[in-house]
This record gives C-alpha cells, sequence and structure tokens, in this order.
C-alpha cells in the first residue's frame, strides 16, 4: 500500500483567559498544550500578538514564543503572528534572530499588518503613528534586509538575526497579503477562523500569481479553522457556545475573558446578531469525531489547503485538550483512508 502522507495540522493558541482566571493561568495552559501538539504529531505551534485584551494573554508575543520553545524538544514555534506595524523591523529581526539562535530550525515568523487592537491602543504602542499598514510592504523588505548575510553597504545589522534562515508568512484576512505573498514567493496563512468571507477569493489570487523563489517553488496556503471535537455533536455544539459568546461580544464592543459554555445561545442574542456570528465562525469544525472528519475532508476539497492551523476557544482546558487529541486521530485516519485509496487504483 502506498502511504500518503498526513495532512499538516497546527495550532494556533491564543492564550485564552478564562472568566475568573488570570493571565499567569491561561500562559501555563498555553505550555501543556503545546507539549501535548508535540506528543499528537502537529507541526506548529503558534502565538498572535494582541494588546489591550482582557481574554488573550499573547501580547509580548515573541516573549511566550521562547517560554513555549524552551519548554518543548521539536514541534516548530512561532508567530501567527507578529503585527508588523506596531513595531521597528530591526526589533523584531533581533527578537527572532535571539530566538532562532536558542531554538534552531524551530521558529516561525508570520506577520501581519493590522493593528491587532483598538486605534488608542495602537496610537499608544506606536507613538509614531506615521508607520501603519500603508507602510507594511516597506518594512518587510526591510525586515528581509536584516536576515541577509551582511554586506559591505549595510551600516545596520541584526544581531543576532543577520544571515539566520528564519521562515517568513504573510498572514491576512483579505487578498491584500495574498499578492504580497504571491509576488514574493511567500508561504500564505489565511484568517478564516474569525474572517472567511475573502478565503476562497484570496486563495485564488495567491495561487494565480505566485512567482516561484528561494523560499518556495510552489504556492503553500494555511487556513484558520476553529475546532470544537468532543465525543458527541451535542457536546460540541455546546461546547461552541464560548466562541460564539465571544463573537458576540466583540460585536457589541464588549470583549472580555473567554465566557463558559451555554447549553442555547437562542435567548443570549437578535437574530441579526445570531446571522452575524454564524457567518463569521462559518470556518469550524463542530462535532463528534466522524463529523469532524466529514467536514474536514471537504473543507480540503473545497480549499486545497495545504495545511490546518487550528485553534479553539474551548472554557473547559480538558475539552480543549480532547479536542486537539480528536483532530489529531481524524487526521490519521483521513491519511490511512486516502492510502487505502490510492492502493486501489
Amino acid at each position: 500500500m502506498i502511504q500518503t502522507p498526513p495532512l499538516p495540522l497546527s495550532i494556533l493558541d491564543l492564550a485564552p483567559i478564562k472568566a475568573g482566571e488570570k493571565a499567569a493561568d491561561a500562559l501555563h495552559s498555553t505550555l501543556d498544550l503545546a507539549r501535548h501538539a508535540e506528543k499528537w504529531g502537529y507541526k506548529r505551534f503558534w502565538l498572535a500578538e494582541h494588546h489591550n485584551m482582557r481574554g488573550i494573554a499573547s501580547a509580548a508575543t515573541s516573549v511566550v514564543i521562547g517560554y513555549v520553545a524552551g519548554g518543548t524538544q521539536t514541534i516548530r514555534v512561532g508567530a501567527g503572528g507578529i503585527m508588523l506595524p506596531n513595531h521597528s523591523p530591526l526589533v523584531i529581526a533581533e527578537q527572532f534572530g535571539t530566538l532562532e539562535s536558542l531554538y534552531p530550525q524551530r521558529i516561525d515568523l508570520g506577520l501581519g499588518r493590522a493593528p491587532g487592537t483598538d486605534q488608542a491602543t495602537a496610537r499608544a504602542l506606536r507613538r509614531d503613528f506615521s508607520r501603519n499598514g500603508d507602510t507594511f510592504p516597506q518594512d518587510l523588505h526591510e525586515l528581509q534586509s536584516y536576515f541577509t548575510p551582511r554586506s559591505d553597504t549595510q551600516r545596520v545589522r541584526a544581531v543576532p538575526g543577520e544571515g539566520l534562515d528564519v521562515p517568513l508568512w504573510l498572514l491576512g484576512s483579505s487578498d491584500f497579503s495574498a499578492r504580497l505573498a504571491a509576488e514574493l514567493g511567500l508561504p500564505f496563512a489565511f484568517a478564516s477562523h474569525f474572517a472567511p468571507d475573502y478565503l476562497q477569493a484570496a486563495l485564488h489570487i495567491y495561487r494565480a500569481n505566485f512567482q516561484p523563489s528561494q523560499t518556495l517553488a510552489r504556492p503553500y496556503a494555511m487556513i484558520g479553522v476553529n475546532v470544537f471535537a468532543a465525543e458527541t455533536d451535542a457536546e460540541a455544539r455546546r461546547l461552541f457556545t464560548s466562541l460564539q459568546q465571544q463573537f458576540l461580544n466583540l460585536i457589541r464592543r464588549t470583549p472580555g475573558q473567554m465566557p463558559p459554555p451555554v447549553e442555547s445561545m437562542s435567548a443570549l442574542w437578535s437574530p441579526d446578531e445570531a446571522e452575524y456570528v454564524h457567518r463569521m465562525t462559518q470556518v469550524s469544525l463542530v462535532g463528534a469525531p466522524q463529523t469532524v472528519l466529514e467536514q474536514l475532508r471537504a473543507l480540503i476539497e473545497a480549499t486545497g489547503a495545504d495545511e490546518i492551523m487550528a485553534t479553539a476557544q474551548i472554557y473547559d482546558y480538558g475539552a480543549r485538550l480532547r479536542s486537539f487529541e480528536i483532530l489529531a486521530e481524524v487526521r490519521d485516519s483521513l491519511a490511512i483512508a486516502k492510502s487505502e485509496t490510492v492502493a486501489q487504483v
């Protein structure tokens, strides 16, 4: 039988702070989850930059990446992503050069152009607000230059960073980063776990316009997916209500810590709010193992994704672990089924 390699699975952890807990609790759970993910065969473990959000503990993203990489052995650890307009490219090159020096061939640097927060907080972060999403291509070029070997004309150097192979990814929820990633021949990750509307369009633009580079010979697309897997469909749908409440709170501009699940959302939202939340969370796998298997197969067929970046805003930590474990089991069974099909042809 010809063995079909399993679909690469990765995790985006938002280091969620549950209602009634502290950031330290969330960060300790993050490391524990990464250790489990390593055992279950996940390829990457990414953390994202968010600021002024009471429910997310990964604001100092580079610091948390170092914490996770230091507590694991083989899994790739990285940013999904660093919001580059918030920072000097040199500082990011030094930070990720340091991480790559400490944990060689295990660090990823995913980059976004959004602020990762509200405008008031963005101003507090940047001070000089002339650096924004419009300067992203120039900032990216500057960042790339710091990772290249030193030239005689290069007066400013990233130490550590210079000459190191830190893989860069472009992240996005629209077509801007898709076009830029295609132009530069970089891997592309689409944030379909919270902004699914442009998923297919962005993937088409990326693949149709891709230019081979020293980094990639062919396009490589990762998509974000919410995963709420449990022993039964009913339990998975109940767990899913924590994420639905979070989106509802965002609509109402009252974000906070992750709420516990509820038996029904019907009394909590209006029909218009329900429709909006359903649309924004449509790229989700929710159900028992067989249900998730069918949903995953359909998603791969619809998108042609090269890799899945799973995230799970599940209140109960044990249930959260089990959700990621089920997804890994489903991935393995899908690979076995493909191998058997190939052998029959």
